[in-house]
Formats: C-alpha cells, structure tokens, sequence
C-alpha cells in the first residue's frame, strides 16, 4: 500500500545553484519544520550512496529517519529512498529541476509513502494531509532557495 504527494514549484536561481542547494539535504530544516536535526554521512560533496541521518517530529511524535541518495543528475535529477525501519517510509523522493527561459529553475519534489504494520492504517490520513501541505511545502523550498543562493 502507497501514496504519493508532489509539488512544482519555480525557483528565480540558476538550476546549478537550485541542484547544489537541494543535493544537501543539510538544507531541509530551512524548509521543513518537521526535521529537527539532520547529518550528513560521509561528509564532502553529495553523491550515489550519501545517506542523510535526520530526527523528525511527525504528529507530536520524534522519529529518527535515514535516507540514501540513490540518483544524481547533475543539474536535473536527485532520487533518495527511506531505509529507516518506521510506521510509513518513502519508497521514492525526488526533485526534478530545468532551466527556464528566465533564467529560474522549475523544480518538481515527490515522496511516494509506504505503509508497514500499522502505518498502513495511518497511511491515508499522512497521504491527505502531506498532500494537502503539497502546494506551501514547495512554496516554503522556493523561499528556503531564494534566501540561500
């Protein structure tokens, strides 16, 4: 059992910085309040196998998260998954990102969400509600992006 939820969103900075910005998963807190902390495993530039160890409060709820890079494309394509053992996990994530003609960078976020045990009963209701948040979590990496670059 899976959901999914996606956002587009259209960034005023070049793609390179857009992809440099988003590769660091470093950079979440600045647009999701949900991530408490967030470390980076090995250190240095982002690449295939980069795992992103983070505390995240879901529901009122602490959770330790761990996703693996699983795809780079520079500068258009970055795919994680989840490899943490919790409720509901992503499966799939991603940010697509191309140029526009004003110079911006239109980036497409997804998170296919699975459920496990009791997370397949939670599943619709975190679906909904992450869907429903779609539209300002990508608002929130547009204005994250623009202050940063």
């Amino acid at each position: 059992m899976s959901t999914q939820f996606e956002a587009t969103v259209i960034i005023d900075r070049p793609i390179e910085a857009v992809f440099t910005y988003l590769a660091d998963g470093r950079n979440d807190p600045d647009f999701s309040p949900r991530v408490l902390k967030i470390d980076k495993s090995p250190d240095g530039v982002t690449k295939l196998g980069t795992v992103f160890h983070s505390t995240v409060k879901d529901a009122g709820m602490k959770s330790e998260r761990d996703f693996a890079i699983t795809e780079l494309t520079t500068p258009t394509r970055i795919r994680w998954r989840e490899d943490s053992q919790n409720p509901i996990t992503v499966r799939e994530g991603g940010y697509d990102l191309a140029p526009t003609p004003e110079g911006g960078t239109r980036v497409r976020l997804f998170n296919v969400l699975d459920g496990h045990g009791i997370g397949k009963l939670l599943l619709p209701l975190a679906g909904g509600a992450a869907r429903k948040d779609a539209p300002d979590f990508g608002e929130r990496i547009k204005a994250a992006a623009e202050r940063a670059i």
